[in-house]
């Protein structure tokens, strides 16, 4: 109305700082957005810390810390509680959608494939043997990201792809499955046919999932309520029943109906494990490759605690399980390995087996946030997004070009083609890798011979080269020049 007067513009830091505090807690803010408040106006920094903190203490996997190693971890990122809150909540997206200022995305790369979340719809590109991408029967080769048909109204937020089959969780929990189900992994029964696009797992309607884990010709599910399904080929008891028979349809396990919840699952070629949520790593399956880290190589039926994890109160928050190795992460981001020291996969500077679990010493001064092992070779991202990696170079599938006289990287060692940006995720799968920058901007590198990097006419990436990472309605174009 005339003659009224405008309102007067006011700074955030003339409110009183209780209201403050209680804004600042209550939104669910991430790390970055309370580091950027800080940065608008530094009287604002005692705030943003003690948000940052009552942010820490409300997730769960720091509230099941105890106080020493609460302090430990403060110690570790610095006296910073915004540094704390970037590692727990790195950590919590790294087996699932990182938050990118471009969108929600995921990476998981297969044998020859790669598949891709972007804001809640699944591209794939690479070797459609089997029916792995998901497009039909008549596509055997996608040499560009292609979107993948879903029912309209599912928005998927996990995904796991494998040798010969892949598996998807939709924001309402729903699981779907394709590729090849001769061994009965996708879980539609007994369906020994090819399943050729994206098919939602019948078993599980109404239990509502999160996450999920492909092994070779097995599948791992975990539900909201932290419950394991399990379905596929049995031979070693991967799938955590008991025995070995096959099962055709995902059935829970029973051992993980107790107190503690399922907080991740991993699967390996043929074992699994289940990090629970009091720091438990559980194992079970094949022991040829002591993968399952108990001291020896003896199958295990049922799924069984990783003892010498329990026996030093090292508390796991993930794991990710190779195909002769494995590596966990601890809940104050110091890294472990054991399995074959095959190429120096393990990163203990030596091609020696480690039968159960062993602390890489050379990176204890590094805050790590994600582990990812597969074929001989494994990396490791920090709180500062670099990206640290050891163990067979081949096909590039490691991003250093300087393979000289050893295609070995024997100790941790970090890949500086990549230190002018932030790593959130990283994938990689049999001879190549694919990681996602905070910025959203896609990195490739390694073997290209079945268009697995989403680029026609070269055969291979040396580092890591820049997807010119571009949505569509329907498909997302690739431009990945050669390394």
């Amino acid at each position: 109305m005339a003659g009224e007067k405008a309102p007067r513009a006011f700074s955030i830091e003339e409110l009183p700082g209780h209201l403050i505090g209680e804004v600042l807690t209550s939104g669910g803010l991430a790390a970055a957005d309370l580091a950027r408040l800080e940065a608008t106006c530094r009287a604002l920094r005692p705030l943003a810390e003690y948000a940052a903190s009552k942010l820490c203490a409300a997730r769960a996997a720091f509230a099941a810390m105890g106080p020493a190693a609460r302090g430990e971890l403060l110690e570790r990122c610095g006296g910073s509680w915004k540094k704390v809150l970037r590692f727990l909540q790195s950590v919590e997206q790294s087996s699932g959608t990182v938050e990118t200022s471009s969108g929600s995305m995921q990476v998981a790369t297969g044998r020859y494939h790669t598949l891709l979340v972007h804001d809640s719809s699944v591209y794939s590109c690479g070797s459609s043997l089997c029916g792995v991408l998901g497009h039909g029967p008549d596509t055997t080769q996608c040499a560009a990201f292609s979107r993948v048909s879903f029912p309209s109204l599912s928005r998927v937020i996990n995904i796991s792809a494998s040798h010969n089959h892949a598996a998807f969780v939709t924001e309402s929990g729903e699981v779907f499955t394709c590729g090849d189900n001769s061994s009965l992994c996708c879980g539609h029964g007994e369906v020994g046919r090819t399943i050729f696009r994206p098919m939602q797992v019948e078993a599980l309607k109404g239990i509502p999932c999160k996450q999920v884990a492909t092994g070779l010709s097995f599948t791992v599910i975990l539900t909201r309520d932290g419950q394991v399904y399990t379905c596929g080929s049995n031979t070693h008891g991967q799938l955590g029943h008991g025995d070995t028979i096959d099962r055709a349809t995902p059935k829970l396990i029973e051992l993980f109906e107790g107190p503690t919840k399922v907080v991740q699952i991993a699967a390996g070629a043929s074992y699994t494990f289940a990090v629970t949520d009091d720091g438990t790593v559980h194992s079970f399956g094949s022991c040829t490759n002591f993968c399952l880290g108990h001291g020896d190589q003896h199958d295990e039926l049922l799924p069984r605690a990783i003892q010498s994890f329990k026996r030093r109160n090292i508390h796991v928050v993930r794991v990710s399980a190779g195909d002769e190795h494995a590596v966990a992460l601890d809940a104050l981001g110091y890294v472990y390995t054991w399995g074959r020291g095959y190429c120096g996969a393990l990163g203990h500077g030596d091609e020696n087996d480690k039968t159960s679990p062993e602390l890489i010493s050379s990176l204890k001064g590094q805050v790590a946030v994600q582990v990812c092992a597969r074929k001989r070779k494994t990396f490791v991202l920090t709180d500062e997004g670099s990206v640290v990696a050891f163990g067979w170079m081949g096909f590039g599938s490691l991003g250093f070009p300087d393979r000289g006289s050893s295609d070995k990287v024997m100790r941790p060692r970090v890949l500086e083609s990549l230190q002018d940006h932030y790593v959130s995720q990283i994938s990689t799968g049999l001879y190549h890798t694919v990681a996602v920058t905070n910025k959203g901007i896609v990195f490739g590198f390694g073997d290209n011979e079945r268009a697995q990097l989403g680029q026609e006419y070269i055969r291979g990436c040396l580092k890591p080269t820049e997807i010119m990472f571009q949505k569509s309605m329907e498909d997302i174009p690739i431009a990945a020049p050669s390394g």
